[in-house]
């Protein structure tokens, strides 16, 4: 319901046409060029975050790192690295959670023990070397979310930025795509030790079709409309 009175609105000629995509609204816009032109630890200077206060109300920590039926696997980037960082077990709390989920265009870095992150997405979008060692299954099912294939040339501004960050979070999923053919390969081949890794079996849910029509906008309409469309 919150959703409904979201500054953030698609225009009526939207609602109209179906459109779910909000970049032509006043409020969206605003928001997208102060992102670009601020950053947070200048357009936010007390560091205010909507999302923590909701998760830390929401998720029991405690018994999340108390599980031992399964495996629970976060990343995040580290900033002073770029390298990815794979946070696991009694690892899990608020701030992994926070770091995984930390776009530097609008929210300061997290740190972890001195270390700063960002979205694990940059490294890993999801990460899926764990599963090659420590999960009990050879089955691993990704639901992927970003398109890999948009067809069309972009030509507004939106648009080239938009396909660029769905080019650089993809990057990462592909090339793990291609380092789990390799070990395929070596595991066929026999030269692996025996049971050090697995032979893992990847099943695939994409939306390049469901979401062609969609921009990166539609990610922020929170119309509920939308979310059970």
């Amino acid at each position: 319901l919150k959703g409904r009175f979201s500054p953030v609105q698609r225009m009526p000629w939207d609602v109209a046409w179906g459109n779910w995509s909000i970049e032509n609204t006043p409020g969206y816009l605003f928001f997208d060029t102060m992102s670009r032109v601020f950053s947070p630890y200048v357009a936010n200077p007390l560091g205010l975050n909507p999302l923590r206060d909701v998760i830390e109300q929401e998720i029991d920590f405690g018994n999340v790192r108390a599980c031992k039926s399964m495996e629970l696997f976060i990343s995040a980037t580290n900033v002073e690295t770029g390298q990815l960082r794979v946070f696991s077990d009694g690892e899990i709390d608020l701030d992994t959670v926070m770091a995984s989920a930390c776009l530097p265009q609008l929210f300061r870095a997290v740190e972890i023990k001195g270390v700063p992150y960002w979205d694990g997405g940059y490294g890993g979008n999801p990460a899926l070397f764990p599963f090659f060692k420590t999960a009990a299954t050879e089955d691993v099912l990704l639901v992927q979310i970003n398109p890999v294939v948009r067809e069309g040339t972009p030509k507004s501004a939106n648009e080239i930025q938009n396909r660029i960050d769905e080019i650089t979070f993809n990057a990462g999923l592909l090339r793990e795509f291609r380092s789990i053919a390799f070990v395929k390969e070596l595991i066929a081949a026999g030269r692996l030790p025996h049971g050090e890794y697995r032979d893992i079996r990847m099943h695939r849910i994409d939306a390049d079709e469901a979401f062609k029509d969609l921009s990166a906008s539609s990610k922020v309409n929170a119309e509920w409309a939308f979310l059970t469309y």
